[in-house]
């Protein structure tokens, strides 16, 4: 038995795959659940929804637009009846160094990382509130912790620590209905978003700065997902989870 059998879940910007997001829909099917795969793209999201198997989904989704957010969640209830899980994994990253973010970046950046968590969990927890149960799990980043210094210029650690404080506001406003609210924050992860940008060099340094001595994978964010997602986790909300092969101890 699968533990999310008879759940239902959301993942944004799950499309891409090799990305987290497809690693967290993966695992979470291969764990009983029905996911719907949201991203910008339509047609992809609609062929990974397919590489997941029968009975998932999915839809096209900017999560910057409250009402694209509204509308993909009405779908998800249409079709599911339910929604038991929101991963708010959509992002972007640029490496911009300070004195070169202009005002399209900083707009760009924020609005997908940060104001995209706000509006797709908007558009989920009416339905939450009303089961009295959800999970709502946020990506976020060491980067948010660290103050950068990996790939993410420093608006993109600004909007990533914004989403550390908008899932522990979450967690706070959302625990008498029963809503949990966490963040993942992964540390170096070898996915497309950062392949082929890092010289052999700053691929050496990175890995120096990490005890366990490799890169993350899209799995080790995806395990610690499905942790936050089931009721292993029952008791967790507010929490920010480090999936960072020991690269940040505090």
């Amino acid at each position: 038995m699968g533990l999310l059998e008879g759940k239902c879940a959301i993942v944004t910007g799950a499309a891409s795959p090799r990305g987290l997001g497809k690693a967290m829909a993966a695992l979470f099917v291969e764990h009983g659940a029905r996911v719907a795969v949201l991203d910008l793209d339509k047609a992809a999201a609609k062929e990974a929804a397919a590489d997941l198997g029968e009975g998932h989904i999915g839809l096209t989704c900017d999560v910057t637009d409250r009402a694209a957010c509204e509308a993909a969640a009405a779908a998800v209830l249409d079709a599911f009846g339910h929604i038991d899980v929101l991963v708010n994994n959509a992002g972007i990253t640029q490496p911009l160094k300070i004195m070169e973010i202009e005002a399209e970046n900083y707009d760009a950046v924020t609005d997908v990382n940060l104001r995209g968590t706000l509006y797709m969990s908007q558009a989920a927890i009416p339905q939450m509130r009303r089961q009295k149960s959800g999970s709502i799990i946020n990506l976020s980043s060491v980067s948010a912790q660290r103050g950068g210094g990996i790939f993410g210029g420093p608006h993109y650690s600004a909007a990533k620590a914004g989403v550390l404080g908008l899932t522990k506001a979450m967690a706070r406003e959302l625990a008498p209905d029963n809503i949990r609210s966490n963040a993942i924050c992964p540390g170096f992860i070898a996915t497309d978003i950062t392949a082929g940008k890092l010289t052999p060099e700053m691929n050496q340094t990175i890995l120096a700065g990490i005890p366990m001595g490799r890169a993350g994978t899209a799995a080790d964010v995806a395990g610690c997902a499905l942790f936050l997602a089931s009721e292993l986790s029952a008791y967790c909300t507010g929490s920010e989870v480090d999936v960072n092969g020991g690269s940040l101890i505090h």
